[in-house]
Formats: structure tokens, C-alpha cells, sequence
């Protein structure tokens, strides 16, 4: 009998040699794990079902390891059939320590993984991690080395419906050596994802290197992105400068803010992803480069591309794996997660400091619609921090930073409250964008261009905002 399931129908106390292996490697760890080669779990151990606070009349077996851990990278193991022998994972914002091991059958072929977990208490780890940068001071960092990503799949916070499906899509498409297009509001994490797909994709060995276009001078950006050849222009760099693209060779190319570069530069950008080499600014030699493009933005490339301002020819050439970032007003259940998770990262910053998080303050942000997304809810909580008394932040304090949810309700007329019809979170949301839209253009005496300003939005997003909110 071969293959996983196969094992697991031998697993014989009295004689199996296969379940006495399994017996001897879950007795030394916290937990083990079995999927099948459709990565289906197969077999649970009973301190991997306490570990993860399962119900005890609950039985995975047969679920998708996703369903059960939506980080989780045996998917990967599987269908590379690399070993991953030393990781983290966080599951239920708690830390574990995993291996994770592909299986064969007698063929040689992938059948399963198994997934252990050593750590659950990562204090224990600390003493080798200290050790071993000790040892790494004298080496000094290479170019590779210091382009390395930040972020994982376990960085991604939150557990509404919206985030299960945008993690198990990314697991997927991480895998697959193909052009992404992360679509999203400002603020709602683009290149946390951007990272954590690299950081589980086959090139994760690879730099990373991440450019924001928008931020950059259009005279610019094409020197950034391709890199200029020796003396070519006044103020050049007279041994010629390499590329991002040259730079993230092998790995990933971050883009983002697409929606911002000019037409010239689409053009060559375009070129490069067909025929997979550059030239450099000033430069007639042709560049080959491996390199997996992962864009980026915050507008409406297809309103763009009809009103002209972006190529079409381009945005299909980007458009080959969408992934849809979820504003934090429409994924309020994670709230709490989201806070607390911030929270331990400013009280890091901070010397230990730490925001008490209550009732009342989960409230009071969950009535805010945060166009700012993830981005502003941690500057909203840093200055909390900063200005509270011992981490205690009153109504006051945060009517200073969001008036608009700490103090009472405005009353729109002398109607009795109970005798309106209370509106939906998402249609207060709406009422409250298209009154900030009016006011701004009203400021700015019609010029839309202005008004996508001063709202801190881009001109496309805000035609977009029009077309769906209305007048």
C-alpha cells in the first residue's frame, strides 16, 4: 500500500512501524500534522487538536488544511515537494515553531507532508536566535540579503470571510510564476501582501525590491526602473547606475501606485514584460531579466484605461492574477485583531508601553470609516499612546484625533430618533464620503484634479467615487 492514506490506514499500535514513527515524532514535539497530496488532512494528533483549541467532538479529517489554518504553507510543500525544516506560524495570535516535510511513495513521487510543531513558546528559541547573530556581526550584509522580505502570510491579521478568501487566493497564486495586480484602497496593506506572496512563492531566496512610482519625479522613474548607462545625460552617474529591475534579478519587482506612471514609461514597462529584457536610460545594450512583476494600486485601472490615461494593452498584461484588498470598513469583525496586533508593535517602539484597549474604544473606531484603511488606524493608536495617561484614552483624547465618532451623534432634524430609519453602516459611510466630495470640489471651485488633492485620492479614484456614489 502506498501513499498517505495508505499510512494512515496501517497506523497499527501493536506492530505498525509507520505509526510508530509517527508516535515517536509527535512525542517530541507540541503537535503533528498529515495532508494528502490534494492537501486534505488525513490525521490530526491529539496535542495538535489541543494546541489548536479545536472542540473536542470536532474532526478535521477530510477538510482542506487551509480551512483549518488559513496560513498555512503545506500547500506549498506539496506541490514543490521542498522540506521547510525551521518556520513560524501564527495561528490564533499565538507563535509556533514548524517543520514541515513532503512525503514520497514508493515511486518517488509527492503523496502528503507532515507538518510538526516544536515551539509553541518562542522565549525557548531565543537563546540560539541571539547566538546565532552574534556569530553573523563580523559577515557583512549581502546585496541579496538586504533586500529580504519583512512579511509572511502570518503577518496578515484578520479572520472575516473577506480575509480567509484573499489569504487562500494569495497562497495560491504565490506558487504560480505569474504577473499580480493587488487592487486596494490606500492603506489596506498592498505591499504586506506583495511580500508575503514572495515570501511563499519558489523565488522567496531571491531580492525583493519594491518602487512607489507616484513618489517619484516622471523624469525619474524610468531611470529608477532600467537603470541608466554610462554618461547618459548631465548629472548621470558616469559608471552608469543599474535598475530596479536589474536589482530584484532572480526575484520579485514590486510596482506600486501603477496607475501613476506616464505614458512613455508604460510603454517601455510594457516591452519588458513581454520580452522579458530592458534597456537601460541612455544604454543600447539589450538586458535579459527573470523577474516576477507584482503591481499594484490604489485607482480604477479600468476607468483609466477607457478615459485614456492608461494603456489597455498594459493593464491586460498586468491583469493576469487580481487579488482585491478589502477596505477596513468592510471588514470590521477584525477590529479587535487588528488592534491588538498594533498595539504590541507600538508597545515594542515605545519601551513597553501599552494602550488599554476597552469596549468603549473598540466602539468608538468600529464607527469611523478609516478611508485611511490600516495605515491610519495605526497612526490614530500611536497617538493615543503618545498622548494618553498611562495608556488610558478617554472621549476627549481621541475626539482630538476623530472627532466625528467621539462625540454625540449630529441630529440631521428634530424628528424623534426612534421614528428614522437607522442606516446601514455602509450607507453612513456613503452619506459621509459624497458630503467630503462635495465639499472639497465646492472648495475648489470645481476642479476635480484639486479636489482628488486635497481629499488624498487620485484623480481616477475619485471619478470612480462619483460614478458610485452619485451626485
Amino acid at each position: 500500500m502506498e501513499g498517505v492514506q495508505a499510512l494512515i490506514e496501517t497506523l497499527d499500535p501493536a506492530n505498525s512501524q509507520s505509526f510508530a514513527l509517527l508516535r515517536l515524532l509527535d512525542s517530541s514535539c507540541e503537535g503533528s500534522v498529515l495532508v494528502d497530496r490534494n492537501c486534505r488532512i488525513v490525521w490530526v494528533s491529539d496535542k495538535y487538536h489541543r494546541l489548536m483549541d479545536l472542540p473536542q467532538e470536532q474532526d478535521p479529517r477530510g477538510l482542506e488544511v487551509e480551512a483549518l489554518i488559513p496560513n498555512s504553507l503545506m500547500r506549498q510543500v506539496v506541490n514543490t515537494g521542498r522540506a521547510q525544516l525551521l518556520d513560524l506560524m501564527r495561528f490564533k495570535q499565538r507563535w509556533f515553531v514548524v517543520t514541515r516535510l513532503p512525503l514520497r511513495d514508493a515511486s518517488g513521487g509527492i503523496c502528503g507532508a507532515l507538518g510538526l510543531v516544536f515551539f509553541d513558546e518562542l522565549d525557548r528559541l531565543r537563546p540560539l536566535v541571539d547566538k546565532y547573530t552574534r556569530l553573523q556581526l563580523p559577515t557583512p550584509k549581502s546585496a541579496t540579503a538586504a533586500r529580504q522580505t519583512r512579511y509572511s502570510f502570518a503577518d496578515l491579521i484578520g479572520s472575516s470571510n473577506s480575509m480567509l478568501a484573499l489569504r487562500q487566493q494569495a497562497l495560491r497564486v504565490a506558487s504560480i510564476d505569474s504577473t499580480v495586480l493587488l487592487l486596494g484602497e490606500t492603506g489596506t496593506g498592498k505591499e504586506l501582501l506583495a511580500q508575503a506572496i514572495h515570501h511563499a512563492s519558489p523565488r522567496a531566496q531571491a531580492p525583493f525590491v519594491s518602487i512607489n512610482t507616484a513618489a517619484l519625479p516622471e523624469t525619474l522613474v524610468e531611470a529608477e526602473l532600467f537603470g541608466t548607462a554610462a554618461g547618459a545625460y548631465t548629472g548621470a552617474d558616469p559608471k552608469g547606475r543599474i535598475g530596479k529591475f536589474e536589482l530584484a534579478q532572480g526575484g520579485t519587482l514590486f510596482l506600486d501606485e501603477i496607475g501613476e506612471m506616464s505614458a512613455a514609461v508604460q510603454s517601455k514597462l510594457l516591452r519588458a514584460l513581454q520580452e522579458r529584457e530592458i534597456e537601460r536610460v541612455g544604454g543600447n545594450r539589450v538586458i535579459s531579466i527573470d523577474v516576477r512583476v507584482i503591481a499594484a494600486t490604489s485607482s480604477n485601472l479600468e476607468l483609466m484605461v477607457s478615459d485614456g490615461q492608461f494603456r489597455a494593452d498594459l493593464y491586460y498584461r498586468l491583469n493576469v492574477l487580481p487579488l482585491q484588498l478589502p477596505p477596513l470598513r468592510e471588514r470590521l469583525e477584525d477590529l479587535p485583531q487588528l488592534v491588538s496586533a498594533l498595539r504590541g508593535q507600538l508597545s515594542q517602539q515605545f519601551s513597553g508601553e501599552r494602550l488599554v484597549i476597552t469596549d468603549w474604544l473598540l466602539d468608538a473606531l468600529a464607527r469611523y470609516h478609516w478611508p485611511g484603511n490600516i495605515r491610519e488606524l495605526r497612526n490614530v493608536l500611536e497617538r493615543a499612546l503618545i498622548f494618553s495617561d498611562q495608556g488610558q484614552v478617554s472621549e476627549t483624547l481621541l475626539a482630538n484625533f476623530l472627532p466625528s465618532i467621539a462625540g454625540p451623534a449630529p441630529q440631521a432634524c428634530s424628528e424623534p430618533q426612534s421614528s428614522r430609519p437607522l442606516l446601514t453602516l455602509a450607507e453612513q459611510v456613503a452619506v459621509t464620503e459624497r458630503r467630503a466630495i462635495r465639499a472639497a470640489i465646492e472648495q475648489c471651485r470645481g476642479n476635480k484634479l484639486q479636489a482628488a488633492k486635497q481629499l488624498g485620492i487620485s484623480r481616477a479614484a475619485l471619478y470612480e467615487k462619483l460614478k458610485r456614489l452619485g451626485p
